[in-house]
């Protein structure tokens, strides 16, 4: 990726003309390239460092004739993630969601515990691609966050052992649907409809080495051409070696795996009072990182069916 250029390498494409360039026949260099550079993002993180030592060498050697322009290419999400796990943990951001939503100050465990959700993979989007717009809801949002990407598997780690294990960061759209965000919440499952419908990653990933810190990024969100917010990625409660810690205590990380750091501040409608309609379109712009955008569709994506409410059979003196 050469953003700065205008231009997107084909890695797969620049490794086999680089290893022809070096002898070996066409079938063979693309048997190597295919191996080290599959269709899925993290089947590659999961090589290990040998992706990018691969990398690196496909662009010195085949660069230029493996590239394209960017505004040519269809974008997919930057990462097909095992699984989704979004976070929060910055205080302002709940500051004023809790004020919105009426919920007083925000959860005191949040302070003592990373809090995060599990999200649906198979609702992902990548830069540019159309995102429905769910039929069920009257109040769809958008949420600017840093996406971490997971670069080796872990269990149990330090800190220190997690940090080590961060491949890099991307632009992470936390779509919401806030008129069934607060139904759901309050049976205290989680979300689930609220959230799984749409999840944006992209444009591209960041690598650690060119990104080695989250502090003092700047963000905007712009919809329609109209700056809505502008943010920065101030104060947060917890480190993303700190979350990828804590999300491995009895679990296992995978390379691929996408933890989210929560909304910075003023990165949601709900904080500035706007919300997305069929048809937006919607940029989230981080510095360091690129620009993500989406547009909703035109008409909303409307299911042939939804749950009647069964009656409630409790009361006050049920014991």
């Amino acid at each position: 990726m050469r953003p700065e250029a205008g231009q997107v390498i084909d890695l797969a494409r620049a490794y086999a003309l680089g290893r022809q360039e070096q002898g070996a026949t066409p079938d063979a260099a693309r048997r190597l390239a295919a191996a080290l550079f599959p269709s899925s993002t993290a089947e590659a993180i999961g090589a290990g460092p040998a992706f990018l030592e691969a990398a690196h060498w496909a662009v010195e050697q085949a660069g230029d004739d493996a590239s394209a322009a960017l505004d040519e290419v269809t974008w997919a999400a930057a990462v097909d993630p095992p699984v989704i796990r979004d976070g929060l943990t910055f205080p302002q951001h709940m500051l004023g969601f809790s004020r919105k939503v009426g919920g007083g100050l925000p959860n005191p465990q949040l302070f003592s515990t990373p809090g995060y959700f599990k999200g649906s993979t198979g609702v992902v989007y990548g830069h540019d691609q159309e995102v429905p717009y769910p039929g069920y809801s009257e109040f769809v949002d958008y949420e600017l966050e840093i996406g971490i990407i997971v670069g080796a598997a872990g269990r149990n780690l330090t800190p220190e052992q997690a940090g080590a294990r961060i491949f890099g960061f991307t632009i992470f759209n936390d779509f919401s649907a806030r008129d069934v965000q607060g139904p759901e919440m309050g049976m205290g499952m989680g979300p689930q409809k609220c959230k799984d419908y749409a999840y944006g990653i992209g444009p591209w990933i960041t690598t650690v080495d060119e990104l080695s810190s989250l502090e003092g990024l700047s963000g905007t969100v712009t919809v329609n051409g109209e700056v809505w917010s502008r943010t920065v990625s101030d104060g947060m409660i917890y480190s993303p070696a700190e979350l990828l810690a804590y999300v491995s205590i009895s679990d296992n990380l995978q390379p691929g795996d996408l933890i989210g750091s929560g909304t910075l501040p003023n990165g949601s409608g709900l904080e500035i009072d706007r919300r997305l309609k069929p048809g937006d379109v919607v940029e989230l712009e981080l510095s360091g990182v690129g620009v993500l955008r989406n547009r909703m569709s035109a008409e909303p994506d409307k299911a042939p069916w939804w749950p009647e409410p069964r009656p409630y059979p409790f009361t006050a003196e049920t014991d």
